[in-house]
């Protein structure tokens, strides 16, 4: 979060370029929350940073314009983000913008190799532990537990995949004030056996979760970019995620699939239909994989980085020459 003004932004271009890295806009995130709201999502006002978002998104968003507009160069984190900016600033046209996608730690998050008995072992733990019996699915969500992660979607949706999958399991990863709401809600609807949601995990085992699990679910109403897509597909694990935003850039109908954003039967149906063919669920976990090393990476990331450093300093000595 950058709060500098105009003056400041001038000062720090005298001593060095200036780059802005763009991670959403605090009205995107604004706009995302009101969304969740219109959707029924629970506990829109309670979560306090929620509430921050709320009451703070207009007075930061002078900020973001500020540090966007001046900045030798803007870097967004996805295509929709840059949008974004540029719609709702007013910037088209106006500005030097380019779009880097974040890379993910594809050694870490790496799909599970039956050769390997720490694999084979730790997915039969978890397995275990999360009360998914032979031929079932583990469903898994990753994510904040606040409301523009869109869960009740997620859960309502849930209750629909239980006809079609009755012994299917949904894990949720996510820290947040909504546990016991979403707990409660799972009650109500009848399935809270099926439902388990750890707060934390460290990476480590949250690597482990990922090559344990068959499908991963991404339901969130607004991001920047969102890293769990890659997470899931860097693991070979087929990721179902909303058709909105800056998603599309990474999940297609290779990786995983798409469903209409805050539609509960729209995320049934297509994660029924997914989990109906299981060996093309295996290509698109390959595939997945192929598509983070090909395209997703830090090494990647972080030259275009690099790149884009060196054009600015090289430019600004030009210019002094």
């Amino acid at each position: 979060m950058v709060s500098l003004n105009r003056e400041q932004i001038r000062r720090c271009r005298s001593i060095a370029p200036v780059v802005a890295s763009l991670h959403g806009s605090w009205m995107g995130e604004r706009d995302g929350l009101v969304t969740a709201r219109r959707m029924g999502e629970p506990a829109v006002f309670r979560n306090p940073n929620d509430l921050a978002i709320l009451l703070t998104a207009k007075h930061y968003s002078k900020f973001e314009k500020i540090a966007a507009s001046m900045a030798d160069i803007a870097v967004s984190n996805s295509d929709a983000t840059r949008q974004d900016f540029e719609q709702r600033y007013g910037l088209a046209g106006a500005w030097n913008c380019e779009t880097v996608h974040w890379g993910v730690d594809n050694e870490l998050f790496s799909p599970f190799d039956e050769s390997i008995p720490e694999h084979v072992a730790s997915r039969e733990s978890i397995r275990s532990r999360y009360g998914v019996s032979e031929g079932s699915p583990l469903i898994l969500a990753v994510g904040r537990l606040a409301a523009r992660k869109g869960y009740t979607t997620l859960l309502r949706a849930f209750s629909l995949i239980l006809e079609s999958e009755p012994r299917a399991r949904l894990l949720v990863v996510g820290r947040g004030g909504m546990k016991s709401k979403l707990m409660s809600q799972a009650s109500r609807m009848g399935f809270s056996d099926a439902l388990t949601i750890e707060s934390s995990l460290p990476f480590e085992e949250l690597s482990e979760v990922y090559r344990a699990s068959d499908l991963t679910v991404f339901p969130s109403y607004y991001e920047g970019q969102g890293l769990i897509p890659l997470e899931s597909m860097s693991s070979g694990v087929p990721i179902v995620a909303t058709n909105e935003g800056p998603i599309p850039e990474m999940v297609d109908e290779d990786v995983g699939a798409l469903f209409e954003m805050g539609d509960h039967r729209s995320l049934a149906e297509v994660v029924i239909g997914e989990l109906s063919d299981k060996e093309r669920l295996a290509r698109k976990g390959d595939n997945g994989r192929k598509k983070a090393l090909d395209k997703f990476t830090f090494r990647q990331s972080c030259q275009r980085f690099e790149s884009i450093y060196q054009h600015v300093v090289g430019s600004r000595l030009n210019d002094q020459s």
